[in-house]
């Protein structure tokens, strides 16, 4: 079957499943396979829990006319999502980078939407299935479409471009993640860096936060090039908060104006500015744009800020690696406050690098004075070290309750791998 063909079963059923546990009637079922998984031999009763089709690519006993075989069911699902992809002439957007691409994605897209019908990535859905399932969730109507890609290794990256085919590129920034996969810090620029590399192949145009250097080196060569940052940028933005919100006054030709977000933390100027950007570029009014920010409440453990039995609890427990770290301690560390606690899980994918990133947040720690430091998870069992120490997430969220915690400002950090939000639910 050509790709044709089954992009005309997909126009009279276009929604698109790969975990049979969550198929409605009428979805197409694409059966993937993984190191510890078959979807192909959950083809049949897909149909029977009311698929359309399913697409499978090894032979299936029973087979029947609702069963279609093919050669990688993965690739076919990467091809149809390039295939729909090119029935657009709309613009999309891309986003990766190491660190702030979920939350400028949401930014983006509040933003967008609040005079575009937009689509966007759905939660992280950043990846090689994520990506491709997104782009086959645009419908027809669509005026603008935002699409977050995640990345652990070199050439990742110019793999989605291959499908998403972006028209505009946003890296929000190359920092210490991933470090193992992508090898080193100048591997995770030229791994991030391939966007740019599409966009500028395909007289695309980028954003940029101009206050970092390397993102300016990174985008020589495109074409149109539209700047946000604290000081010389199309978009100026300054930073300052009450000890709890972010607030950014902008600075532009026209005006002078200050936008209060839900944000926690200065590290979140560039993102916000980026939104206000893309806004400005599509022709959004500056009211819009200032409502859909200020409205947007962040979740999913992303720069949350809780409160609970009188604690103002930092919540940034979706990823965690050296250069995020760094700016979550130090966001901290500079408010005006007192009881200042730091709960911190280990960082993943570091590869050799792991004992010397562990050490060097531990020594940024020592800086500064906290009523309490806790540590959990291996990465920092190996160094020698004065603060309070848990091998897992259960047994410091155990200590925790014990502690009643209470008028004190915590932040909680850790890859997701760790489970830091068990801590959460103990203070």
């Amino acid at each position: 079957m050509t790709i044709q063909e089954l992009y005309e079963i997909y126009l009279r059923n276009p929604s698109v499943q790969t975990d049979s546990r969550k198929l409605k009637t009428g979805d197409l079922f694409f059966a993937l396979s993984g190191p510890n998984f078959n979807g192909n031999t959950f083809a049949l009763s897909a149909l029977e829990k009311g698929a359309a089709f399913a697409i499978v690519d090894e032979d299936i006993q029973e087979a029947n006319n609702r069963v279609i075989k093919v050669d990688n069911t993965l690739e076919t699902l990467q091809n149809l999502a390039k295939h729909h992809r090119e029935q657009f002439t709309i613009p999309f957007i891309a986003i990766t980078g190491s660190n702030g691409k979920t939350t400028t994605k949401e930014l983006v897209s509040a933003v967008l939407s609040s005079r575009y019908k937009t689509y966007t990535t759905l939660g992280n859905l950043n990846n090689h299935i994520g990506i491709p399932l997104t782009l086959l969730q645009i419908k027809r109507h669509a005026e603008i479409a935002v699409i977050e890609m995640g990345a652990n290794h070199q050439k990742e990256i110019e793999g989605y471009c291959a499908y998403v085919q972006p028209t505009h590129g946003i890296i929000t920034n190359c920092g210490k993640a991933h470090l193992e996969g992508f090898g080193g810090m100048e591997g995770v620029r030229k791994g991030k860096g391939e966007l740019f590399d599409y966009i500028r192949k395909n007289q695309g145009s980028v954003f940029i936060f101009s206050d970092y250097d390397y993102l300016v080196e990174m985008s020589n060569g495109i074409d149109d090039i539209i700047t946000y940052g604290s000081m010389e940028a199309d978009l100026v933005g300054i930073p300052f908060s009450n000890n709890s919100f972010l607030k950014v006054k902008l600075i532009d030709k026209d005006s002078r104006v200050t936008v209060k977000t839900n944000l926690v933390g200065d590290f979140n100027l560039p993102n916000v500015l980026c939104a206000v950007t893309v806004g400005m570029y599509f022709k959004v009014s500056l009211k819009k744009i200032i409502n859909a920010i200020e409205y947007y409440v962040p979740s999913n453990s992303r720069s949350q800020m809780l409160e609970k039995n009188g604690n103002h609890i930092i919540v940034d427990a979706y990823n965690a690696n050296p250069s995020s770290m760094k700016l979550a301690i130090e966001n901290l560390a500079n408010l005006e406050v007192e009881n200042k606690v730091l709960f911190l899980g280990s960082m993943m994918e570091l590869g050799e690098e792991s004992e010397k990133e562990h050490l060097a947040i531990i020594e940024l720690i020592e800086k500064y004075t906290w009523k309490n430091v806790i540590l959990v998870g291996e990465g920092f069992s190996t160094i020698s070290q004065q603060f309070q120490h848990f091998d897992n997430t259960d047994d410091a969220a155990k200590w925790a309750k014990e502690q009643a915690f209470s008028n004190d400002y915590i932040l909680v950090k850790g890859s997701r791998s760790m489970q830091m939000e068990k801590v959460i639910d103990n203070l």
